[in-house]
């Protein structure tokens, strides 16, 4: 069964209390599965924060900061932008942006899987870890700012640089900007970072990494994780 909530002009408070509480209505009735539609959000912080369970929460507009933070199951899907902080120290579960999504998304995270259609703003994958089967995913269909996997000591982030359908933009990790092609990727690549793995469509500048990576091309292993 669906649950509707009209979020329109509705504090963030009082929502996330709403959820809570059809979750919980949910299993009492021996649902383990509760799908929530959510509709006008505009801003509302913490949505899916701390959920556990096999949970789904389908948002349309724009969630706030925070969203499915310390998360470790659900599924939150966003048709439209998030704002920053999405998926923050999220142990386990899955956040899908049809959008943009702001700064510092997968911040600490530790488990889980991020998929944004769009781009992101800077430090995305910041502190990122694995804990022996967790490995968190990152998925970029766009482009991001800098700081990408800042101290990242675990996890995947996969950057795609797909704006070839979109005018003015071009495939191979490359975006048109003001007349000039710069890379699908901002500065200070890796900096700081000490564990984990960056896949990145198309190349990038070797003045743009952070100094402790380099730049490899995949292998037979590489592929078949994107794969």
């Amino acid at each position: 069964m669906n649950h509707r909530i009209n979020a329109r002009g509705m504090e963030y408070r009082q929502l996330n209390e709403m959820i809570r509480g059809l979750i919980k209505e949910a299993r009492s009735k021996g649902d383990k599965k509760a799908k929530i539609i959510l509709e006008n959000v505009l801003g509302q912080r913490y949505i899916g924060d701390g959920l556990d369970g096999d949970d789904v929460i389908t948002i349309y507009g724009v969630p706030g900061n925070d969203l499915a933070a310390f998360m470790d199951g659900p599924t939150v899907e966003v048709h439209g932008n998030a704002q920053d902080g999405i998926g923050n120290t999220m142990n386990a579960g899955r956040v899908i942006v049809h959008g943009d999504s702001g700064d510092i998304a997968g911040y600490s995270m530790r488990g889980g899987e991020i998929y944004i259609r769009g781009n992101t703003g800077y430090r995305c994958g910041i502190h990122m870890k694995s804990y022996l089967e967790k490995i968190p995913v990152i998925v970029i269909g766009g482009s991001t700012g800098n700081f990408l996997g800042e101290y990242m000591a675990g996890g995947i982030i996969i950057l795609l640089g797909l704006h070839n359908r979109q005018p003015g933009f071009f495939p191979g990790g490359q975006i048109r900007q003001n007349g000039q092609v710069r890379q699908a990727a901002g500065s200070f690549i890796g900096t700081g970072m000490h564990g984990g793995t960056i896949y990145v469509r198309g190349d990038i500048e070797e003045h743009k990494l952070g100094k402790e990576v380099k730049k490899v091309k995949p292998g037979r292993e590489d592929i078949d994780i994107l794969s």
